[in-house]
């Protein structure tokens, strides 16, 4: 660690959008710090400042407007699980929320800070990309708003400049009558997820899928949407062989973003199971004997 590293903490917005344009090339920003901190502990943090923006009143918001959900980035993951606004027009975000960590991880680890580290296993963006989620950035003199597709540009990379701060995120607010969050990993707390997935459905008075989001994670170089499953579903009536089918698809699509890696036998298989695993509720009789074991299937054999 740095003997100079210099720590300040802003009381408003306003003062941490003028330390950024001061001395944002050598400021490491700190929201919850479960991310930053696990870097400084290992001597992976180059910076002269940390600037702390967890205070900041204007960053711990959470308001809907009409069917938008406006989240402050200092927003913790135990308020977003509590909040009776995201459970209304963003509920598959509660669930992701409730998966990150452990309870004293939630407690003070932010949703702008999973944003930020653009982690490719970051649970909560799966959630946040089925929501047409936005990202709002302010430096001193402007403000500016990606798509959070835009956003995220690889591995731990993304589109933010150093003399800008992510205020908060926009999601659009969509009535599913299904939604769901799940993820694969060694064990069910504090695990890094081997893959994680977001769906959000609805079916029409057929029985077909009217419309599907489906976003995957931890599996390629960023979390994305995967509109080519999106698109093989929709208009069809749900049945085991189909979900199989458009777990095929997520796979091919996985491996042509990621490549062939050692994991890449174990992952196809478990991507594919894990889709047919979070759409069998859309499935009217979800009984057969191929979906008893379906949860072992998926589980890291490791």
């Amino acid at each position: 660690m740095d003997d100079d590293l210099r720590y300040s903490r802003a009381e408003t917005l306003d003062e941490a959008l003028d330390f950024l344009w001061r001395n944002a090339s050598e400021t490491a920003v700190l929201a919850g710090g479960t991310d930053l901190l696990v870097e400084l502990r290992e001597g992976n943090l180059r910076c002269r400042h940390i600037l702390d923006v967890s205070c900041i009143p204007d960053l711990k918001s959470v308001h809907a407007s009409g069917t938008e959900l406006h989240l402050g980035s200092c927003v913790t993951f135990s308020e977003i699980a509590a909040s009776p606004e995201v459970q209304h027009l963003v509920p598959v975000l509660k669930l992701a929320s409730r998966t990150i960590g452990s309870l004293q991880i939630r407690n003070v680890a932010t949703i702008g800070g999973n944003v930020a580290t653009s982690s490719p296993a970051g649970d909560s963006l799966p959630a946040l990309l089925v929501h047409d989620a936005r990202v709002v950035l302010r430096s001193l003199h402007a403000q500016r708003t990606l798509p959070l597709d835009d956003f995220l540009l690889g591995p731990y990379e993304n589109a933010r400049r150093p003399q800008e701060l992510v205020t908060h995120l926009v999601l659009q607010g969509y009535q599913a009558t299904f939604h769901d969050f799940q993820k694969v990993g060694r064990r069910r707390e504090l695990v890094v997820a081997r893959l994680n997935l977001a769906v959000l459905a609805n079916k029409d008075d057929n029985g077909r899928i009217a419309d599907l989001r489906v976003a995957l994670g931890s599996a390629t170089p960023r979390p994305v949407r995967i509109p080519e499953v999106e698109r093989f579903l929709v208009g069809e009536v749900p049945s085991e062989r189909l979900f199989w089918e458009a777990g095929g698809v997520l796979s091919r699509k996985m491996v042509e973003m990621s490549g062939r890696r050692p994991s890449t036998p174990y992952k196809e298989r478990a991507a594919q199971g894990l889709l047919v695993r979070t759409l069998c509720p859309l499935l009217d009789h979800p009984s057969s004997p191929g979906f008893g074991a379906l949860a072992q299937e998926v589980n890291d054999p490791s």
